[in-house]
């Protein structure tokens, strides 16, 4: 396991002074990062193998966001890997050690130069190791595309979206979907699933549709295509 520990700044919270989905996101992207670079399989490595690890799949569920000048501390284990695929948690905890937030996570380790998955190499668990997976209802990792759906404004994807790998930053995705919920609409779990990455320039169509105890975004392309199904659950 890998954790760090910080405090809730104000560039992460709301109107509210709770910290923001994105913030949280972060923080769990962060931590993953983290993790790799302190036993020397980051960014750098990654790089000169020309392989990346690339999410699937989120499942984030909060029981209490976190407040303006909050201690938490952020933590993250590997579970298992299987053929391509790497699995993850994330978990937020208070100075009392409560759990705030948690996550199940499914990543695919890429080759970057084919653009195709790649067999995890025996050097990933054996530096990582694995931890018990959290006990958690985990969703499966795909998402049901809604027929009825209302579309929304397109944009394009900005330079600031990107991030190393030269795509669009997992949370972007979710940063969009979040301008359309409803304003009474209070989130307990995220579900995000990533069938195509969107790179600067890039176009986005989103489509929408709001039920009574859940929103789900559907952000495609011009051309029809889905680069990723975002679900809120409501509290």
């Amino acid at each position: 396991m890998y954790e760090f520990d910080s405090r809730v700044r104000y560039s992460e919270v709301d109107a509210k002074g709770r910290m923001t989905w994105l913030a949280l996101m972060d923080y769990f992207q962060d931590c993953s990062v983290f993790h790799s670079e302190s036993l020397q399989v980051g960014v750098d490595y990654l790089a000169k193998n020309h392989i990346a690890w690339v999410l699937s799949s989120w499942q984030i569920c909060v029981n209490r966001m976190p407040r303006l000048a909050d201690v938490v501390t952020t933590q993250t284990w590997a579970y298992g890997m299987k053929s391509f695929y790497g699995y993850r948690n994330f978990a937020m905890n208070d100075e009392k050690g409560e759990r705030l937030a948690y996550a199940n996570s499914v990543w695919v380790l890429m080759d970057t130069q084919t653009g195709r998955p790649q067999r995890i190499p025996q050097i990933m668990p054996d530096t990582f190791g694995f931890e018990p997976q959290l006990p958690m209802e985990c969703s499966e990792r795909k998402i049901r595309i809604p027929e009825q759906t209302v579309p929304c404004p397109s944009l394009v994807v900005p330079q600031y979206f990107i991030d190393t790998n030269q795509h669009m930053n997992n949370s972007r995705y979710v940063e969009v979907a979040l301008e359309y919920l409803p304003e009474d609409f209070s989130v307990s779990e995220v579900r995000v699933e990533y069938k195509k990455a969107a790179v600067q320039g890039d176009i986005l169509v989103p489509r929408m549709l709001a039920e009574t105890d859940r929103v789900t975004v559907v952000l495609g392309g011009e051309d029809e295509n889905v680069y990723a199904i975002v679900a809120f659950l409501r509290k």
